[in-house]
């Protein structure tokens, strides 16, 4: 179900708690609400539609993917960037990595551990400091 976006500032800048198989339905609004933004968003954070849940979706490369519980564990080749949130108005500095390796529950909420370059990291850089608190 396609959720309203979330723009409180207080709310957003809470850190998440770790989702469970019981959040599957937060997962499929998620990837929901933003294919229904997909003309203006790359990526969300559960805490974007409401729900302060460990939970990320993001465009991978043209196919929609979701992390449960993503952290990173390490990264490398830092570098200036310039965001906008679809929760927030305009567009703010901020660092970046250029790959990241990340640990996460898939789909089935099976471990799982992988490397992102590029594009595709910087989202990803963007959804978990959303799950932080981190408001960008």
């Amino acid at each position: 179900m396609i959720k309203p976006i979330m723009t409180n500032h207080l709310f957003l800048a809470r850190p998440s708690e770790p989702a469970s198989p019981s959040d599957a339905p937060t997962a499929q609004d998620l990837l929901d609400t933003l294919a229904a933004h997909s003309h203006e968003c790359v990526g969300m954070a559960a805490n974007m539609i409401g729900m302060l849940k460990r939970i990320i979706a993001f465009d991978d490369e043209g196919t929609y993917r979701i992390m449960y519980n993503p952290e990173i564990v390490s990264r490398a080749g830092e570098y200036a960037a310039d965001e906008g949130c679809l929760s927030l108005a305009g567009r703010r500095p901020v660092t970046r990595y250029r790959t990241i390796k990340v640990r996460y529950q898939d789909a089935e909420f099976r471990e799982k551990t992988k490397t992102y370059t590029g594009w595709t990291a910087q989202i990803i850089q963007h959804e978990i400091d959303h799950c932080d608190g981190i408001v960008v």
